[in-house]
Formats: C-alpha cells, structure tokens, sequence
C-alpha cells in the first residue's frame, strides 16, 4: 500500500504529512513487531528520536545501518549475526513505503538481501542461496530433515520479514527455504507480479530436489501457495496465513490499487493480475491437506478472507482468530506454533502420503 500513501503525504501540509506518516506506522505496528522488529525502537524511529521526516524508507534505512554498525564492533559471531538479521528487517521495512523514490527502494531491498546473507553466514553456515531465473532465497536447517516447507510471501513483502514462523518451523525438524518470487522483495526492482505463481513454486521444488514440500504463504502468498497447492502434485500440505479467496479491483482501496500496480507493471497489468485472483475454481483441486488461517480484524474492501477457500478444499481446515489483524503479527500465541505443528504433523506423520 506504500505507493498509494505517497501521493497523500506528498500533497498535504507539513502538518498532515506528519499525521499521515504516524497513522501508516500505527497501522504497520502489528506487521512490523510481528516480523521481530523490537517494538521501542519502532516507536523511537517511527514517531520519536528519529521520525522520518525525511522519508520513510530512509529512516528504516537508517535503522538498519545502525544495526549494521554495531554487527561491525560486535564481541561475538552470535551477537554480529543477531545485528544483521535485524537490520534486514529494517532494511526490509524501508522498501514498504510511503517513499516515492523508487531506487532508495531497490536500494534497501538489495541491502536487506545482503544482510541476512551475512547473517546466516555467521548464524548457520550451512544455508544455502539458490536461485532461479524467477526466485532467489534461502533453504535452512539440517540437511537430513524430515521435510521442507518453502515460505511464500504476498504483495510487498519478502523473504526477510517472517522471521518467527521461519523460527518456528525450524525448530520442528523441518527445512526452510524462505523466497522472494516474481515483484517482491530483492526481485521487485527487476520483475512483475506472475498470475502463474504456481510455475515459479514448480521450479522451486526442482531447485529443491524434493519429492515433497510443504508451503505456507502470507496475504497474497496464501493465494500462491493455494494455487501451487492445487496444481504442483509434489506438494504435501499447505497453509494459507491472511490470504485472499478472491479480489475484487472495483472494491479494492485506491492505495492497494496503486500498489498492485506498482508491482504489476501499470494500472491494465494490475486490474488483469487481480481478475486472476480467486481460487473459487482450483480449491476442490487442492488434494492435500490446507490449513487456512484469518484474523476476524483483517478486513480490507475488495478482499475477500479465505473461510470458502477452506470450506471447498476437500481436506481443509479453517482457523479464525477472532482479534487478528492482517498477517496476524498481534496474535502470535493465538495461532503461530498451532499452525507450525500441523504443518510438521502433516508433512512428517506416519502413514502420510
């Protein structure tokens, strides 16, 4: 929604620019805790010792290089790597917006990317990049792992910001590969949104040499992984967190329109990727299991939430979490190791396919 936000802060007052930039950082405390940023130093950069007065992706960034810093004078290879995967967040954040500066974007989005290669790294030296002509992104965990769940992330985010699901999952037992795809992340400054995700997730699993995956996807992502669960056999089980059943273009907030279009390419590539989300048709195709997950505050016009999604997948399950707002980043006790357990369950119980 960042690129939509731009035109009103650019067009108001001093003082209404201000009050715009506080209402976005309020709105985005929920998602931005969520994905590990500390919640004081949030407020503080947000809203306090170092409001971004001079834009909002340079602020972020700013956060980040600090966090850089400190990686540099840190005592330990623990402490350095723990600085560096926070400043990928923040490096991360910085690419959401409102900034209009669509380089300072690309720029925070290449920093977060190398960040957390840095990271790992020092933290676990046994990750491996792999990339694709259409992904790029991280696999982690032990090498003999029972299973590998592929994290897919939505419309602006990436593979930096889900830290506490990757975590989660990780400490199940299971491997991770947390990728960027098509307009998101590290990959948007060179590519556009794809309606045919689930041809990026095949190529995924190629890269992968699994005979079997899990996948679980956030916002947009739930509808990737829906559809990848639906049409890639080599997909086990699936959860769908905060994702669309359908979108409606008409009912669609104008900051989401512009958004998708700044993703997609121009506002005709938007409105025809957005006509292709609904998986009304594909969810009775869904063999495997499906746990979708909503948050009953995760309310955005034109966005339909995944119950009928769940509802007609012959194996789904649906999980409502009545105070979630979107991505559910408030909520984490209400649904985050209940979701990583079914998803370990599902992929590594005896008798299952």
């Amino acid at each position: 929604m960042s690129r939509g936000a731009d035109a009103v802060v650019d067009a108001a007052s001093p003082g209404d620019a201000a009050a715009s930039l506080a209402a976005l950082a309020e709105e985005r405390f929920g998602r931005a805790t969520g994905a590990g940023l500390d919640p004081h130093e949030y407020r503080w950069v947000t809203g306090g010792g170092a409001a971004p007065a001079d834009g909002w992706a340079e602020a972020f960034a700013a956060a980040g290089r600090r966090h850089l810093a400190r990686a540099e004078e840190a005592a330990s290879a623990v402490s350095a790597g723990g600085h560096l995967q926070v400043a990928a967040r923040w490096f991360h954040f910085a690419t959401l917006g409102p900034d209009p500066r669509a380089r300072a974007q690309a720029r925070a989005a290449a920093e977060a990317d190398a960040a957390m290669g840095r990271a790992l790294a020092l933290l676990e030296p046994g990750a491996r990049r792999i990339e694709g002509p259409s992904f790029a992104g991280w696999l982690r965990g032990a090498a003999d792992a029972a299973a590998t769940v592929v994290v897919v992330p939505g419309l602006d985010s990436g593979k930096e910001e889900f830290h506490a699901l990757t975590g989660a999952l990780l400490a199940r037992g299971l491997a991770v590969f947390a990728m960027d795809g098509p307009g998101q992340g590290v990959l948007a400054p060179s590519s556009t949104l794809r309606p045919d995700y689930e041809r990026v997730l095949t190529g995924v699993v190629d890269a992968l040499g699994a005979d079997r995956v899990g996948l679980i996807g956030l916002s947009l992502g739930g509808w990737y992984a829906a559809r990848g669960a639906a049409l890639e056999p080599r997909v086990a089980a699936a959860v769908t967190v905060s994702g669309p059943l359908r979108l409606d273009w008409d009912g669609l907030p104008p900051v989401l329109r512009e958004l998708i279009a700044a993703r997609a390419g121009g506002a005709a590539a938007a409105r025809a990727f957005t006509d292709r989300v609904d998986l009304s048709g594909v969810a009775p195709d869904i063999a495997c299991p499906l746990l979708v997950v909503d948050g009953g505050r995760d309310v955005i016009p034109g966005v339909v939430n995944a119950a009928g999604l769940a509802a007609a997948a012959p194996r789904g399950e649906y999980l409502l979490v009545p105070h979630g707002e979107h991505l559910l980043g408030n909520a984490h006790p209400h649904w985050l190791a209940r979701t990583a357990d079914w998803l370990a369950a599902a992929l590594t119980a005896p008798g299952r396919p």
